[in-house]
């Protein structure tokens, strides 16, 4: 077994071979003057499992490309299998044509690791589960929601409510309110039409309630932020945020900042830069559970035991 990191998340990998008790791959990624991209592996891999980590994160094209070379190589030196990590898998929002004339880019991105030589996939809540499908080859799909529980079971919090944050995140809600063994409630905003402003209202009962509001991606942080308020305006006493994915784009770290939201919890699928490190932020890792994983899969044991 190897585990080769690539140029997205470099850490998570290294925290990967530690628990495994073995060391990185050697690879080296550069660039030609005009951004081509060239990977060399600097080891043997004839005959082995190999496992390559790579967040398809921000810069998200080029991390894609590099994935894609990396699984070639690996394909042309005679690896036995090519198991493909991608804690974060970008592209997964473009699921289906939501109106005409649009492209499916999760299948996309799926048919280009499949015929680049991947022998399976391994990934943390995908946006989109069905993505799943997309692919021909083992997907195991593994999921934060127990790092993330767990770390809020410790933080012993009061009268708590779990909250989606619109009505495609309930039945992510709903799992977590099982294992904290709460109740559920629902952020209902509907956009403003002609002669109505926009309206906010919330299903289920939360007044005087901390609120545990949980998404799989923090991307621009207004979900988060609009509906800290929104849940504020109506009596909770305080909100926590949960998210998997920290994409953080743009000035959504300057959003939470100014936000009412007491703590946004999120684990290292994607690594954050200094700039992002700021007090209201805590990063789980979920190194333990893809090493368990990759254990498994190398051992020809079930994968299935972690999905509880």
């Amino acid at each position: 077994m190897k585990v080769f990191p690539l140029s997205s998340n470099q850490e998570l990998a290294e925290d990967i071979a530690s628990n495994l008790g073995i060391q990185l791959g050697e690879c080296s990624v550069n660039q030609f003057s005009d951004g081509e991209l060239k990977i060399n592996i600097e080891e043997s891999v004839r005959g082995c499992d190999v496992f390559v980590v790579q967040s398809t994160s921000e810069s998200v094209n080029d991390h894609i490309m590099e994935l894609l070379i990396m699984i070639d190589a690996l394909k042309r030196a005679s690896a036995t299998s090519i198991n493909v990590v991608i804690p974060y898998y970008g592209y997964a929002r473009q699921d289906r044509k939501a109106s005409a004339r649009e492209p499916i880019t999760a299948k996309l991105i799926a048919d280009l690791i499949e015929r680049a030589g991947a022998t399976r996939v391994m990934s943390i809540d995908i946006h989109a589960p069905q993505t799943q499908g997309f692919f021909n080859i083992p997907v195991d799909l593994l999921l934060a929601m127990p790092i993330l529980t767990k770390y809020l079971n410790e933080k012993s919090l009061d009268d708590v409510v779990v909250v989606s944050p619109d009505h495609g995140s309930v039945k992510r809600a709903r799992q977590m309110a099982d294992r904290l063994k709460t109740d559920i409630a629902i952020i209902d905003e509907r956009e403003p039409r002609e002669n109505f402003s926009e309206e906010t209202n919330i299903v289920g009962d939360i007044e005087g309630k901390t609120a545990i509001l949980i998404d799989d991606i923090v991307d621009t942080g207004t979900r988060i932020t609009s509906g800290t308020k929104a849940l504020l305006d109506k009596g909770v006493k305080e909100v926590y945020a949960c998210s998997t994915h920290p994409v953080l784009s743009g000035s959504a770290i300057d959003k939470i900042k100014e936000s009412a939201v007491k703590e946004l919890i999120v684990t290292n699928s994607i690594p954050l830069t200094e700039d992002k490190k700021i007090d209201k932020l805590t990063q789980l890792t979920i190194a333990p559970l893809i090493s368990e994983a990759i254990k498994r899969v190398h051992n020809e044991e079930p994968v299935s035991p972690l999905f509880d």
